[in-house]
């Protein structure tokens, strides 16, 4: 029985998950986007926030040991030299001034031959506020009200 199993298992074999994440995750760090399914998405956000946060440690550490040693275990999960590389030495400035968060999923329309929900997963740039709601617009009749109060008492 599958009782309490929070972790999708995306219908492949442990071993399987944990190399497509691996792969996948690499991918994001060096294109920054990628366009994948909406589960895989969902599934490799978390995986790549640790990453990102080791990386951001490391870079605060104190001691050149404590640096290396989060620099291996990102290397555990992601497998990738070049992707590690360059997230532990320019990518992770991006991130300094975020707690978290650092990945963004766009919902994409179904895929054309088996209809799978398809999304874009991407890093969240260091400038970028988010959504923002638009300002309301003052309605005709308030706006009017407004500007006629205004022209009274000039008069």
């Amino acid at each position: 029985m599958r009782h309490k199993k929070q972790r999708a298992s995306l219908g492949v074999t442990k071993e399987h998950r944990a190399a497509m994440l691996s792969n996948m995750a690499a991918s994001l760090i060096e294109h920054g986007r990628i366009t994948t399914t909406l589960t895989k998405a969902k599934a490799l956000r978390p995986f790549v926030e640790k990453v990102i946060t080791k990386a951001k440690k490391a870079a605060l550490a104190t001691e050149k040991k404590d640096a290396i040693h989060l620099r291996r275990m990102a290397l555990k999960d992601v497998r990738d030299e070049n992707a590690i590389t360059s997230l532990f030495n320019e990518k992770h400035k991006e991130f300094t001034n975020r707690v978290g968060g650092y990945t963004r999923i766009y919902k994409l329309g179904p895929r054309q031959g088996d209809a799978a929900h398809m999304a874009i997963i991407e890093f969240v740039k260091a400038d970028d506020q988010g959504y923002k709601k638009p300002a309301k617009r003052a309605s005709a009749a308030k706006a009017a009200k407004a500007t006629a109060a205004e022209a009274a008492p000039q008069a």
